[in-house]
């Protein structure tokens, strides 16, 4: 199947998610390297939703799973998070809303997504944030960017949580995902001859693969790390976002 058959087959699985599972599916986008701009031509489709379920699942004595994992194979990695869980990662900053939040790639919405897209960004905080990035590229760049030959994609995985905190940092909002638009925004000049290479590779070829490492990436990574570490640990952190205002959406999804 071609790209634009695929994107209709994943909303006929929507379709039948919300059949079997009896929810409402409010809000599905792509969440990986499509969504980040940099897919390669095998990638697959990572498709995240967020649903709610009929209000007397909620009113259960015996919990409810709040995830749905739906599919996983060399084409679609499908699964969704319950709104109740969506609003409670939200109140604690959780960076993965905000990405789902701002993809491109968006294969379903409803207005009652736009309930919730009315606190996400009031529930953003800088510190936390910075901490997330921070974390995600350190332990890709300790696993796959140490040894004289590295997986070459994993450089991506890597940069892009180090411009997100770049941008944290000039900015106090969130990142987006698309990472031209981070390279374009913080991405120093110098470095960009490098990164653009392989970032041509990356998106032409099946499986870049692995390769020697690049010297001139590896120094930049190591030295931003660092700094970044030293200017996240001087941030004030800030308060989470008022339980009320959350609980004023969940009802409101739920209709009570």
């Amino acid at each position: 199947m071609n790209e634009k058959e695929i994107i209709c087959e994943i909303k006929k699985k929507l379709d039948e998610i919300e059949q079997k599972e009896n929810i409402r599916i409010i809000h599905c986008v792509e969440s990986g390297s499509r969504a980040w701009g940099f897919a390669s031509p095998d990638s697959d489709f990572d498709v995240r939703f967020i649903y709610v379920r009929p209000v007397s699942d909620y009113l259960r004595l015996e919990k409810t799973r709040d995830v749905i994992e739906w599919e996983l194979n060399d084409v679609y990695d499908i699964n969704g998070w319950d709104i109740r869980k969506t609003l409670e990662l939200l109140h604690k900053s959780n960076p993965t809303l905000f990405e789902w939040n701002s993809s491109p790639l968006v294969y379903k919405t409803t207005p009652e997504w736009e309930k919730v897209r009315t606190v996400i960004n009031d529930c953003f905080m800088s510190k936390a944030g910075m901490f997330h990035y921070l974390s995600t590229a350190k332990s890709n760049n300790r696993e796959f960017l140490q040894s004289k030959e590295v997986k070459l994609k994993k450089y991506f995985y890597v940069l892009r949580p180090i411009l997100a905190c770049k941008w944290i940092l000039d900015r106090d909002t969130p990142p987006p995902m698309l990472f031209s638009e981070l390279m374009d925004a913080e991405l120093e000049a110098e470095m960009r001859p490098a990164v653009e290479k392989l970032l041509e590779a990356k998106m032409n070829t099946p499986e870049i693969g692995k390769g020697k490492r690049i010297d001139v990436l590896n120094e930049y990574i190591d030295a931003q790390l660092e700094e970044l570490k030293h200017k996240a640990d001087i941030m004030d952190g800030e308060k989470p976002i008022d339980w009320q205002r959350l609980d004023e959406v969940f009802f409101s999804l739920l209709g009570i």
